[in-house]
């Protein structure tokens, strides 16, 4: 049973009450104070003080301040006028507990408001952050268009001052082959007119020239090699991997997820001389995957990470690289990362078919995932709900979107679903 305080000391003005509790020597920490229009309580064990105020104070103005030896409460009045005394009578002991239970009921009350206030309030801090880096990346992004596009219109005009020149040159051998052609054409009429008439010693000097060069030309074009013989070259071609009628499927996206597959496993890079010192099998991105789900599942997500992050280097499109990765993050509690690489896992898995159809689940509630343990609940939803829409027979993602959608709408306590 708790010691009650009763050398106490209370002071008032027309408008203000003030009251003083001695602590006994206890420390400030483990003082608790309690105070309501009608009710005060300041705890700190064994010792209790309470008081049951004559007329009502204005609980959202007063202040408790703690510190030499004593708490000093300040209670503002409701009403401007000088008190008979600090408490009601005390021998109303039912009166003094509806008073008591009102009182820790509208504190508690007051402490529920304040939690979700907070709540909300770091959900809009997070969101706001997260426009702000969405808003500054768009504003990378446009900035390197910016610079793709004048490079862009740097080769199209380079490209077609070429072609200007290249037809200029076609144009100036044109005029050339017709001026010879007109120069043969004279030359023949000068040899018909020579064996008509018969040269003169000049004439034959220049016929003889001209000749030779005759001679010449046809001996070169007897030397050309004649044409080669066509023939038909038999194309054998790749059948198709989707069991689905070809009416029925997808063909140009399920071609285009075939293409990128293809590229993505020839696609490592060659400009990684400061891995020069790794074995041959390091160099491998799939033997890295495997190491990295290896150390997953034995609980070592940092070394997990080393090994993806390894085989990202070498290989850059393979999509489970990036989604694999941010399962890692999401166990370290590495959010915007896990963000960033579950994005960039949706962004190689399109288009979107039936064969990258559960990958394309795993990114998308791996970022929702994500989101929800920053509080960004809606977005969180968003990415649960494109998961569904792949999957909507799943009885987990079931779940935990509408656990989001309590959350969104108050109805829950816990947050952020796992």
């Amino acid at each position: 049973m708790p010691l009650l305080v009763l050398d106490y000391s209370w002071t008032q003005t027309d408008s203000t009450l003030y009251i003083s509790v001695p602590l006994k020597g206890t420390k400030a920490g483990k003082v608790d104070v309690i105070s309501t229009d009608e009710y005060l309580k300041v705890h700190f064990p064994p010792y209790l003080f309470e008081a049951f105020f004559f007329e009502p104070v204005d609980d959202d103005r007063s202040a408790a301040r703690i510190g030499n030896d004593c708490v000093v409460i300040t209670l503002p009045k409701r009403t401007n006028k000088v008190w008979e005394h600090l408490m009601i009578p005390m021998d109303n002991k039912e009166k003094m507990k509806e008073i008591r239970q009102r009182a820790l009921f509208k504190y508690h009350e007051k402490l529920s408001s304040d939690s979700i206030q907070k709540a909300m309030k770091i959900h809009a801090e997070n969101k706001y952050a997260l426009e702000t880096v969405v808003k500054l990346e768009k504003q990378e992004r446009d900035r390197i268009q910016k610079i793709k596009d004048a490079e862009q219109e740097k080769i199209t005009a380079e490209l077609a001052a070429w072609h200007f020149g290249q037809t200029e040159k076609v144009e100036r051998d044109a005029q050339l082959k017709l001026q010879n052609q007109k120069v043969k054409s004279d030359q023949l009429r000068t040899e018909t007119r020579r064996q008509k008439h018969g040269p003169s010693d000049q004439g034959k000097g220049k016929l003889d020239q001209r000749g030779n060069s005759c001679a010449k030309s046809k001996k070169t074009q007897d030397e050309l090699p004649p044409p080669r013989l066509s023939r038909n070259i038999q194309v054998s071609f790749t059948p198709r991997v989707f069991p689905t009628a070809l009416r029925e499927s997808r063909l140009p996206e399920e071609e285009e997820w075939l293409r990128k597959q293809a590229e993505a496993w020839e696609a490592v890079n060659v400009d990684v001389g400061e891995l020069k010192d790794l074995k041959e099998e390091e160099r491998n991105p799939d033997w890295l995957k495997d190491k990295g789900d290896k150390c997953f599942a034995a609980g070592d997500y940092r070394g997990a990470v080393n090994a993806y992050t390894l085989a990202i280097r070498l290989n850059r499109k393979m999509p489970a690289l990036y989604s694999n990765r941010a399962a890692c993050h999401l166990k370290l509690k590495n959010l915007h990362k896990a963000i960033e690489d579950s994005s960039q896992a949706l962004d190689l898995l399109t288009p979107p078919v039936p064969a990258n159809a559960a990958a394309r689940v795993r990114a998308f509630v791996r970022r929702g995932s994500a989101f929800c343990q920053l509080q960004v609940y809606p977005e969180g939803l968003q990415d649960y709900q494109a998961a569904l829409k792949i999957d909507p027979n799943n009885e987990s993602l079931l779940v935990d979107t509408q656990r989001i959608k309590d959350i969104i709408q108050g109805s829950a306590v816990n947050p952020g679903a796992q």
